[in-house]
């Protein structure tokens, strides 16, 4: 009897080449693709070519000489920006109005999904999830009008403050008070939309979880400790990343229709103060920097908290 050799190795496989494997997955998606066109075309235009404009930080910017002509500075804009008078005042304000609106307005919307899930009335449920939208839909001009109303001498909320034995003052004009109406006034008008997606997150936990949990005894608080919380906290983790990820990007828009000589102490951030210099003042190389190290000192504090989700949670965007 010939041996036989029952252990050879099977002969190896040949792997596709690039084009190949381009070409099938063309041929396979390719409706997909032809939809993500809008959105590559968009973000080519609009994020990515933009980045040219970044050398100006580094230049004497004349709009006469052009990019190219105008004269190297190197880092002149950023030391200046460093040595100001405006540099602490700014970066303050900015992590203090960043840090407060992510102690209260990144949880709130989780608790407002939460107890919204914990519903079961149908149109009750439409209602409250429906009205709780309609703030992120109000223009900021007419939200900042509103809250200015409001909140002035002769205001409803003055008045309700004066009812209950407050001062009858201008509060958005006191220094004092600024923070809090601006953090207060930023859940009202976010958390039912930024709701949505941990709503989302809910519907795709098991619902046997829930049916079990309950034959074992558990109670509601239990189910939410042990099941929903727990099926949505890779969701909480990325969106938290992500926040985190614009720790140095608050708006200027609301801060600008809200703040008054009064309040720069407390209001004027970086991004208000880069929209005076770039629009107001026309001083573009020196606007274009304070962006570029709001941008960078953003990316840094982005690769950290990824890489520490990373390293205790296992969930991480990268």
């Amino acid at each position: 009897m010939k041996n036989q050799d029952f252990g050879a190795a099977a002969l190896p496989v040949k792997k596709a080449s690039l084009g190949t494997r381009i070409k099938k997955e063309w041929q396979r998606n390719y409706c997909l693709y032809i939809f993500a066109i809008p959105i590559f075309i968009y973000f080519i235009m609009f994020k990515y070519v933009p980045m040219f404009g970044l050398v100006i930080a580094f230049k004497n910017f004349s709009l006469g000489k052009g990019v190219f002509g105008s004269d190297w500075v190197g880092f002149k804009y950023f030391m200046e920006f460093f040595n100001s008078v405006y540099f602490t005042r700014t970066l303050t304000n900015t992590l203090t109005l960043s840090i407060l609106s992510i102690l209260f307005n990144f949880p709130f919307p989780i608790i407002f999904a939460l107890l919204l899930n914990e519903i079961k009335a149908g149109k009750l449920k439409r209602f409250v999830q429906t009205s709780s939208y309609l703030p992120h839909f109000i223009s900021m001009v007419v939200i900042c009008g509103i809250i200015t109303d409001f909140c002035s001498s002769d205001g409803l909320i003055t008045s309700l403050i004066v009812a209950l034995g407050g001062d009858k003052i201008n509060y958005l004009a006191d220094s004092r008070y600024f923070r809090t109406i601006f953090v207060t006034s930023g859940v009202w008008q976010t958390f039912g939309w930024s709701s949505i997606i941990y709503i989302a997150a809910l519907t795709g936990i098991d619902e046997q979880l829930y049916e079990a949990a309950a034959i074992d005894g558990a109670t509601r608080w239990q189910r939410v400790w042990h099941i929903t919380i727990p099926g949505i906290a890779n969701t909480i983790i990325i969106l938290l990343i992500m926040r985190l990820g614009h720790v140095l990007s608050v708006g200027y828009e609301k801060v600008i229709l809200l703040y008054t000589p009064q309040t720069y102490d407390v209001a004027d951030i970086i991004s208000s103060y880069n929209y005076r210099l770039g629009i107001i003042e026309a001083r573009y190389g020196y606007s274009t920097a304070v962006g570029l190290f709001q941008s960078i000192i953003n990316i840094i504090v982005l690769v950290i908290s990824n890489g520490l989700s990373r390293k205790y949670s296992e969930t991480s965007l990268f």
